[in-house]
């Protein structure tokens, strides 16, 4: 690395470290309201934030699985993405008739973003045939409306369950009005990816610096 390339990297360090505080902040936002639910009593909120702790893993293990180092953005997109759904378990979800657009909208752009980072990985850098661009749409949009599909069938065996055994439901169903909207969210934020993904995401190599947290 030249004297030029160490500047640059110093000057950029400042924001770097800035994303990646804000990344620890999200983090410890989505710890907040794990003691939020302790507190309430409230398994639906605890079991949520839980999962949500554990979502944030997920660069990592894009990391490890395809040999690239994600820059500090990406992890606080998926960090934020995972915070607002524990949040909205708090009451956004009943309360704000926008949020659950904008979880599912967060959400769609992850699910999206790591399936256009595994195309890109799987087809090998400069090799465009094997991932062209129709192609690419087609993957990433069946993939992230695939998932949301679980994801809503998921919510409904979940309240169907725990409403027939007399439970609280971990998971909530708002009716098929409710469902279509989330899939629409969800193929917004594929959408995006599709759009401007591949550029965001070409910022990803084996030698980016940035937080490991």
């Amino acid at each position: 690395m030249n004297d030029g390339d160490t500047g640059a990297s110093r000057r950029s360090r400042p924001g770097v470290d800035g994303v990646a505080l804000a990344n620890r902040v999200v983090k410890a936002g989505i710890g907040v309201a794990l003691a939020a639910g302790v507190r309430r009593r409230d398994p639906t909120v605890v079991v949520n934030a839980v999962v949500s702790a554990a979502f944030t893993a997920l660069p990592r293990a894009l990391e490890a699985r395809y040999g690239v180092r994600l820059r500090p953005w990406h992890r606080l997109w998926v960090s934020l993405s995972a915070l607002v759904h524990t949040l909205g378990m708090l009451g956004p979800y009943d309360r704000v008739w926008w949020w659950d657009h904008l979880a599912h909208t967060l959400s769609g752009v992850v699910v999206a973003g790591a399936t256009d980072l595994a195309l890109h990985a799987e087809s090998g850098d400069g090799d465009t045939a094997a991932a062209g661009p129709r192609a690419r749409a087609a993957t990433i949009t069946t993939v992230t409306l695939a998932l949301g599909v679980f994801w809503e069938l998921l919510e409904y065996a979940v309240h169907a369950v725990a409403d027939r055994l007399g439970f609280e439901p971990l998971l909530v169903h708002y009716g098929r009005r409710d469902t279509l909207g989330d899939l629409v969210f969800d193929l917004l934020g594929a959408g995006l990816v599709v759009r401007f993904g591949r550029r965001a995401l070409g910022t990803s190599n084996p030698t980016a610096s940035g937080d490991s947290g």
